[in-house]
């Protein structure tokens, strides 16, 4: 009999939520962790440390308030790395207590070291005592993503730093050089921005998110532009240098020269999956480390499953929490919903933007009818009360219908405000939802009824005049 009926590899949302599953059903169930203490790359490098500073970040910067106390209003007035990491490190650890306790509460073994196979159904597990070997009728790989290394950066973690590493950050820079204009990039660029009198942001991509609406990611570039960061589109940072005094030097391909007293990669992520030992299983990755999975998450080897970032698209914490529970629900042959592609997309930016359902340019290339209409944040009460001037909420809707067919918000608490959207759209809701309901006052839930309007009073001057 093998020493478990599944064995989770990786302990990150995927990895939590699988192996709890199981073993809710009487599984006998372990988790391989690769660090002493749980939680995962999200608790450890990814959302959770990310989100934390950037709340600590709006908070101490007093960003909000400025508009109405004067630019140079702040909660404390020299911050410094430390104050920033402090929140951080106590968000992560009443994480990890919640983590640990559900899992203990649950029955789930945790196993401490780096897993690997040794054949389809043989799991070994090293740690700094020694190695052990497990066997399992299924196996779960959440092993999640890895921050790529540029080898020709002279990285020292301190100066010169991943992203991923910025639990190790020791001082507040006052010129910040960042490499990357994807999610993560902008992510850190704009919070930044924040605190550091220029940030420059140095992209190869033409295009900032062309996945998601102009509209949005106009309105974010203005942004940060009035917070001091620069844009180098369609440009590479070459000749990067450390120099003695700590300050780091570059020249872009376009020829320009840039100096800055910290750089910041944010670089591409791939599948953690070089330690696994795939080939023992018969399994195999992809370029970019990713595994392929069936609708049920099953890789080539039908008792292998995959689940969260490992897999690719869309590496969202959300979904990948998802995942796993759907996982283990096939792999236990427990009923489920079918997926459901209608799920929202959040970026924590600042301004955090978020998303569901379609967009305009998806729209377009489908060659669907359409129509538009936008609420501000500055003509509710409340934008005006927490000092959000730029934020906006654009619906989508069917001309003929009135039918919802995509939300897109930018602003304060976007990623909070898109589920009363998704909601709408998976009940299969008209805009006439936001415009007949009822919303506290003042709350940011009525810039859906000032949207809704928009889009309707559109509609109404677009009709042509009937002869009386």
């Amino acid at each position: 009999m093998a020493d478990y009926d599944v064995i989770v590899i990786g302990c990150g949302p995927a990895g939590q939520k699988a192996a709890i599953k199981c073993t809710k059903v009487g599984r006998r169930t372990a988790i391989v962790d690769e660090r002493q203490v749980v939680g995962g790359q999200c608790l450890h490098i990814g959302t959770i440390p990310s989100k934390t500073l950037r709340a600590a970040i709006i908070y101490l910067s007093g960003y909000y308030e400025r508009r109405i106390y004067g630019a140079d209003y702040k909660v404390k007035a020299d911050l410094v790395a430390s104050d920033l990491i402090y929140r951080c490190h106590a968000v992560m650890r009443r994480e990890i207590d919640v983590i640990h306790d559900q899992l203990s509460r649950n029955r789930v073994d945790v196993l401490t070291g780096e897993g690997r196979f040794l054949d389809p159904y043989t799991i070994r597990v090293t740690d700094i005592v020694g190695t052990m070997d497990y066997t399992a009728d299924y196996i779960v790989i959440c092993t999640g993503s890895a921050a790529e290394i540029k080898q020709d950066l002279p990285f020292d973690n301190v100066h010169i730093m991943n992203t991923d590493d910025i639990l190790k950050l020791q001082y507040i820079p006052q010129r910040l050089l960042l490499i990357g204009g994807g999610v993560i990039g902008l992510e850190y660029a704009s919070m930044f921005s924040l605190l550091v009198p220029e940030v420059h942001v140095v992209t190869r991509h033409a295009q900032l998110l062309p996945w998601v609406d102009r509209q949005l990611v106009s309105a974010l570039m203005n942004h940060m532009q009035r917070q001091g960061v620069a844009f180098h589109l369609a440009d590479q940072l070459q000749d990067v240098c450390l120099h003695a005094d700590d300050h780091v030097t570059g020249r872009l391909a376009s020829g320009a020269p840039l100096v800055g007293d910290m750089l910041m990669y944010a670089a591409p992520r791939k599948g953690n999956t070089a330690s696994l030992n795939l080939a023992a299983a018969g399994l195999q990755a992809d370029d970019r480390g990713l595994l392929t999975v069936n609708e049920n998450y099953q890789t080539s080897q039908p008792h292998i499953y995959a689940a969260g970032d490992v897999i690719g698209y869309p590496s969202l914490a959300s979904a990948a929490i998802d995942q796993g529970r759907k996982a283990a629900n096939h792999l236990l042959g427990v009923p489920d919903v079918p997926y459901e592609p209608i799920f929202p997309y959040g970026i924590y930016t600042f301004p955090d933007m978020s998303m569901v359902g379609a967009s305009e340019e998806a729209l377009k290339a489908d060659n669907k009818p359409y129509a538009t209409g936008i609420g501000h944040y500055r003509d509710s009460a409340r934008g005006q009360i927490i000092g959000d001037h730029d934020g906006l909420i654009k619906l989508l809707f069917d001309p003929g219908s009135r039918l919802l067919l995509g939300a897109h918000i930018i602003g304060y608490e976007a990623t909070e405000l898109i589920h009363l959207a998704q909601a709408a759209l998976l009940s299969g809701a008209k805009i006439d939802y936001f415009i007949d309901t009822v919303f506290n006052y003042p709350t940011l839930a009525e810039v859906y009824k000032i949207a809704a309007l928009n889009g309707f009073n559109q509609l109404e001057a677009a009709r042509p005049l009937e002869h009386l």
